[in-house]
């Protein structure tokens, strides 16, 4: 590990665990690789879904709409969510097993009441940018290893943008579970490959470190 390696935390949050609003299946067992990971790692940064009330990627807003249809945006395709990660509410909350505190950074994204944000560099318009990139860029980071909830959308969002802006991205894939909505776990295995974009395990990336491999 160096100086200019960092660790991304993708919203490790209670609507995403199970019991959530928007549950990943066996969420919950990102916590504990993540903080293996915590416990190594100099520079950590945390996202954290932040939506308002009615928000537009909720179904819950579009009248004779369901979860999981897919809405005509005008920045694309969007997928419809059951409400979660809501301002102020518990499942917006951290995983109360999540260690956090030792976080540099929480980035809040998704709280445009129009569009959404499965990224953590951009919001779904894939125009208007969270900061993130700059911070990163200031704070003389290169590299960047993923994790977190969910690998098919969030996760991969974040990897492909980080790739494109030009940072070396390391996807530690046993530290982050999917929600498989027609197929999205295998698309974004092959988006991920297309872009360069590495995986590996957290036993894998601590060997690295230790010097082991």
């Amino acid at each position: 590990m160096t100086v200019r390696d960092a660790l991304l935390v993708v919203d490790v949050q209670n609507d995403f665990c199970p019991g959530g609003r928007l549950a990943v299946p066996r969420g919950d067992e990102v916590v504990a690789p993540i903080n293996r990971l915590v416990e190594r790692f100099d520079h950590v940064i945390l996202t954290q879904d932040w939506h308002p009330t009615g928000h537009a990627s909720f179904a819950s807003s579009h009248q004779g709409s369901a979860p999981y249809d897919t809405l005509a945006a005008s920045y694309g395709p969007q997928t419809l969510w059951p409400d979660h990660c809501v301002q102020g509410t518990r499942g917006a909350e951290f995983h109360p097993g999540l260690v956090a505190a030792k976080a540099e950074l929480i980035l809040r994204k998704g709280f445009r009441q129009a569009v959404d944000s499965y990224s953590a560099f951009f919001e779904n318009d894939r125009i208007t940018p969270t900061g993130l990139a700059g911070y990163l860029r200031e704070r003389g980071f290169e590299r960047l290893f993923l994790a977190g909830l969910a690998f098919d959308f969030c996760v991969v969002w974040s990897a492909e943008d980080a790739r494109r802006l030009g940072f070396e991205v390391i996807v530690l894939e046993d530290a982050c579970r999917g929600l498989d909505v027609a197929g999205s776990m295998r698309d974004a295995v092959r988006r991920m490959d297309a872009l360069g974009v590495a995986r590996t395990s957290v036993a894998g990336a601590l060997a690295t470190f230790s010097g082991a491999i």
